[in-house]
């Protein structure tokens, strides 16, 4: 009798721990279509229906998202850490709709580590709360002001915007700054990108030719609007143009973040919206885990999947 009620119990506990299995590879499975592919919640309901025979209604993946929530928010304090550990941190961001409010998507990244966070607010409160006590040598970004000034020793802004903007200026019919600066740009990028090939010593010598050119630009009075509003700018922010080119860590772009960021803009143009807030930051930490486990080598899926079993996203070994 008790080996009777030992084998009925062993394989109650053997369905019971494939159950929880089915359950979190469906969760998982759910999680990577909805926000890896992309696909709406009417849709993946019907999805999962034809496919699998599965009856799950929006509601109830809705709840199996809820569900995900506390996962997926320790897994990203995890890289959190990790990132925040790194010298040279990367940001930007762009606009998200929640219901009817506009909402902003942030990205903080470097390396191997990215870490998205969605907040109803582009202030730079944002960055003062994702930093909390820590403050890097070293940043990265576009020059909206927010994401300034965080940095211990120095900042590079992104040349590649900066650029775009120049390039406005002149199509609004600037000829006396405009068409030299985008040039100037152009050799800065240049170098940065055959920076590994150059000496430090050759480096500095590009810097300071660099730096005598701009001197002689900026001794030029444009008079069409564009062109004063771009020596103004250029004058705010100087000293942040060619850093990346006595510093071989930091990037003359901050086109990595603009990488980082693509999916979500698509993400949002194919789905529109999130219908709440916690949606929203749902979103924010799951991308955290997919664009981090990218970077790590892990595929997307099973980022997913390690996260659901409180795992962590191993970097991959040096080789």
């Amino acid at each position: 009798m008790s080996e009777l009620r030992e084998k009925i119990q062993g394989r109650t506990a053997r369905r019971h721990a494939q159950g929880v299995a089915l359950r979190r590879h469906l969760r998982a499975l759910v999680l990577y279509l909805r926000f890896a592919q992309n696909i709406a919640l009417e849709r993946l309901s019907t999805l999962l229906s034809t496919l699998f025979g599965l009856d799950v209604s929006e509601g109830a993946i809705v709840e199996l998202l809820r569900a995900s929530r506390t996962a997926f928010a320790a897994q990203r304090e995890a890289i959190r850490a990790r990132l925040l550990a790194g010298t040279v941190p990367q940001s930007d961001e762009t606009g998200l709709r929640v219901g009817k409010a506009n909402w902003y998507l942030w990205v903080f990244h470097h390396e191997e580590s990215a870490v998205f966070v969605a907040k109803p607010t582009r202030a730079q409160t944002v960055v003062s709360d994702f930093l909390g006590d820590v403050r890097p040598d070293y940043w990265v970004s576009d020059r909206y002001a927010g994401q300034m000034g965080w940095a211990m020793k120095d900042h590079q802004v992104c040349l590649a915007h900066l650029i775009r903007d120049v390039q406005y200026a002149i199509d609004c019919g600037d000829d006396v700054l405009g068409p030299d600066l985008r040039r100037l740009l152009e050799q800065a990028c240049g170098i940065g990108a055959r920076r590994a090939d150059l000496s430090d010593a050759t480096l500095k010598s590009y810097k300071y030719r660099l730096e005598a050119r701009l001197d002689r630009l900026m001794a030029r009075a444009p008079k069409q609007p564009a062109g004063v509003k771009l020596a103004a700018m250029i004058k705010r922010t100087r000293r942040f143009l060619f850093v990346f080119l006595t510093n071989r860590d930091l990037p003359a772009t901050n086109n990595g973040s603009e990488r980082a960021i693509r999916p979500c803009v698509i993400f949002r143009k194919v789905t529109y919206c999130f219908r709440s807030g916690w949606g929203a930051e749902l979103y924010a930490d799951i991308r955290s885990v997919i664009e981090t486990g990218r970077r790590r080598a892990i595929d997307a899926l099973e980022a997913i999947r390690l996260t659901l079993a409180g795992m962590p996203l191993a970097s991959p070994v040096p080789s």
